[in-house]
């Protein structure tokens, strides 16, 4: 379970940049090498390794070699292990809400009966 939450430790620091964030957005369109991924960017080839490097050691990303390129490979697997961290407290939250929707309707049902019954005895008196 450590492991699990270090890796998830890492998945979400590496993301937590908002240039490494664009450049997964980019290499879920495709793979592309440095010089691509660096292209929009004012920064230098070296300060795009860097980030794919956090990316890397994060998971997300691998490189491979196409003859002479070296383009770099979204790993699509670990937003699995994302998702189903989110989803494991998003459904925590929505039982949350669905019992306080609950609470919230019986409440109310009881102030709608306590109105009625004033009503009814106004109408007696």
């Amino acid at each position: 379970m450590v492991e699990h939450e270090d890796r998830l430790s890492r998945v979400f620091s590496a993301l937590a940049d908002p240039t490494r964030r664009d450049m997964v957005a980019r290499l879920a369109a495709g793979d592309a090498t440095v010089s691509e991924l660096a292209a929009p960017y004012d920064v230098s080839l070296q300060a795009v390794s860097k980030h794919i490097q956090v990316l890397e050691e994060a998971g997300l990303v691998s490189r491979s070699r196409d003859a002479q390129r070296r383009p770099v490979h979204l790993d699509a697997e670990v937003f699995d292990l994302m998702t189903k961290w989110i989803e494991r407290y998003r459904q925590q939250a929505e039982e949350r809400y669905q019992r306080l929707d609950a609470l919230l309707g019986r409440m109310q049902g009881r102030e709608q009966h306590d109105t009625t019954d004033e009503r009814n005895e106004g109408a007696a008196g």
